[in-house]
């Protein structure tokens, strides 16, 4: 591998993958390329520098952006509209134009260059409305799966791949499945080599949070300056539960997928911190005290928020099974790793995430 091109390079999982492949792999080119759109990307793009890893300075929506970057051997894609939000309260163009079209404009570039392509898709491709109707159970710090479910795909252990995909699930996650379609057209008719991988919550040093996406740094950050939270939906108790994949275990997987893709050709998975790296936003709240040694004042408004889920816990089960991956990295890891870095760069940091 020569060159491997990552795209949203300059943002929390783009800039990881970027540092730490340039490690795993000195004698390759590494390039970023980013639109520098969200905030706190000009912290990691210094990082990027510092470390003689390139950077182009592009928009994945336009073609012509990308062609600038030629003769690249893997490029992975990272450059999505992380929130769910986005579009459910003004006009989804953006979302649209970001995550189906500029991704498009990736899988093309692929073609040119006879590139492989490892692309970041993610969990909320299942319908929501699948996922609110499963049994579960209410347990003194969190919601949580029953063991009895309704439908195939899912458990107690969680979601799996076999979950139907008929029904409304937000237009984030409508734009990634429909590219999941289309990478699946472009394999069987051009052979574009390709993984594809569903991820839930992502966190760890880097990201750059906010309350619609990256809510474990927003609430470590919340504990570290003293500010207040609020327990949002689902009767404001802050039961609800999401499992926390260290990126560490996503940059694993995705070495494991440039070295490895025939294993992951033709198959999309799952992949999550799984049941027991899970936390309800009160556990969450249990640590962040723990770890700071500060408590905060945290409010309620019952109400929930659009496109919200009770839970959603990742069954890795398939993609262990065929290719031996599993998450190393404990939620206690993401939380820890995540205070050491804002802790190291308070000052910077600071107008970005208090």
């Amino acid at each position: 591998m020569s060159k491997i091109l990552v795209t949203g390079g300059a943002g929390f999982v783009g800039s990881s993958l970027c540092l730490q492949l340039k490690k795993r792999y000195p004698e390759s080119e590494i390039v970023a390329f980013d639109n520098l759109k969200r905030r706190g990307s000009e912290l990691n793009l210094a990082d990027l520098i510092r470390e003689n890893i390139g950077f182009v300075h592009g928009d994945i929506r336009n073609a012509e952006d990308l062609a600038a970057v030629r003769e690249f051997d893997v490029l992975i894609e990272a450059s999505a509209e992380p929130s769910v939000m986005a579009g459910l309260d003004s006009d989804p163009t953006y979302v649209i134009n970001n995550n189906l079209y500029g991704s498009i404009n990736c899988f093309n570039a692929c073609l040119k260059n006879k590139a492989k392509l490892i692309f970041l898709s993610t969990s909320r491709v299942y319908p929501i409305k699948k996922i609110e109707s499963a049994n579960y159970d209410e347990l003194e710090t969190r919601f949580a799966f029953s063991e009895s479910q309704p439908e195939p795909g899912l458990s107690e252990n969680g979601i799996s791949e076999k979950l139907s995909l008929d029904g409304a699930r937000s237009f984030y996650g409508t734009t990634k499945l429909a590219s999941e379609l289309f990478i699946a057209e472009y394999s069987a008719f051009y052979g574009l080599q390709a993984a594809v991988t569903r991820f839930g919550v992502i966190a760890g040093p880097r990201q750059m949070g906010k309350t619609d996406q990256g809510v474990v740094t927003l609430w470590m950050a919340k504990h570290f300056w003293k500010q207040s939270l609020k327990y949002i939906g689902y009767g404001g108790t802050g039961k609800q539960v999401r499992d926390i994949l260290h990126i560490d275990d996503l940059v694993d997987l995705v070495d494991l997928q440039i070295r490895e893709t025939e294993k992951f050709t033709g198959r999309i998975f799952n992949a999550g911190g799984g049941l027991e790296n899970s936390a309800s936003l009160q556990e969450m709240t249990r640590l962040c005290e723990s770890i700071t040694g500060n408590s905060i004042t945290i409010g309620s408004e019952t109400e929930n928020r659009p496109a919200d889920l009770r839970i959603f816990v990742t069954d890795n089960s398939a993609i262990t099974e065929a290719t031996g991956w599993k998450p190393k990295r404990s939620v206690e890891d993401v939380f820890k790793d995540i205070y050491d870095w804002i802790n190291s760069n308070e000052v910077k940091l600071k107008p970005i995430l208090s």
